[in-house]
């Protein structure tokens, strides 16, 4: 079954003068216009495309590259407006549509917004900056346990830290004094359930939760490398009175404690000194 605003792998049946007729199945024929054609399709070839509606609601095909696809969340520019909504740069020759309804405050041109990507009633294909609808409460306390890699995009700040979407489904939060680094609105990378809290609401970690367990000597060497940005400019390879004057302890201790942190993979050791992962 086709899925309008994701990519598809759908069978050539006819070329004409415009382009390919693709095969969608219950929805019928789909055009793939000949500007994306690279010249040696044929009859019978299976294409990866990207579905999605032109100007006159009409399934088309496609072999450009969207920034989102529907179900995803992205952070993307705002490039046009009217009196119905505005419109983000998504990576398409349409732009994506976001009605004015689905606004959590009024975006303007030239602005940027975190949205979730969605069908609407009618099967086309909008955005919306009202992220609290698409994400659940967790109602089942083994969806996520401690410990657990995860997918995260980070939302917005609060006062208590960085709000993040987890795994495209749930709310999370990473509390400032982890913040040892800040992702941009809209970044996507991998994080760790820290907690998940008896009101079931998720603390998110950057790390692997090691990081949070190191203590002593290679403790004070991670709060030092966070407090510095991520880099110290000491290595195993410093002088004994350079690390002294910065960690009071001998070098070989000081070697012990990086290697600690070497084999948690929470740092990078290289001849200018020791990085965070």
């Amino acid at each position: 079954m086709i899925q309008i605003g994701r990519y598809n792998d759908l069978p050539v049946l006819s070329q004409l003068p415009r382009g390919l007729q693709l095969d969608g199945g219950e929805f019928g024929e789909i055009l793939l216009p000949k500007q994306y054609l690279q010249g040696d399709e044929q009859v019978g070839d299976v294409l990866r495309v990207f579905i999605y509606c032109d100007s006159e609601d009409r399934l088309i095909a496609t072999t450009e590259t969207p920034k989102v696809q529907v179900g995803e969340f992205a952070y993307l520019n705002v490039v046009d407006e009217n009196r119905h909504g505005c419109f983000l740069d998504w990576g398409l020759s349409k732009d994506l549509f976001v009605p004015f309804s689905e606004q959590r405050h009024t975006l303007k041109k030239g602005g940027q917004a975190l949205v979730r990507v969605y069908l609407d009633n009618s099967e086309r294909i909008a955005a919306s900056t009202k992220l609290d609808r698409f994400l659940e409460d967790i109602d089942d306390t083994n969806t996520f346990k401690q410990g657990d890699e995860v997918s995260i995009v980070a939302a917005e700040k609060s006062d208590l830290g960085l709000k993040v979407i987890v795994n495209g489904t749930h709310w999370g939060l990473i509390y400032a004094n982890d913040l040892f680094e800040t992702p941009k609105r809209g970044q996507e990378r991998k994080a760790y359930i820290k907690r998940v809290r008896e009101d079931q609401k998720l603390e998110i970690s950057l790390r692997p939760l090691g990081f949070a367990k190191v203590e002593g000597l290679a403790g004070e060497v991670l709060q030092k490398l966070k407090k510095e940005g991520g880099y110290i400019a000491i290595s195993d390879k410093s002088s004994p009175d350079a690390i002294k004057r910065v960690f009071k302890c001998s070098k070989n201790a000081y070697k012990q404690a990086i290697g600690t942190l070497y084999k948690q993979q929470l740092i990078k050791i290289e001849k200018d000194g020791i990085h965070l992962v």
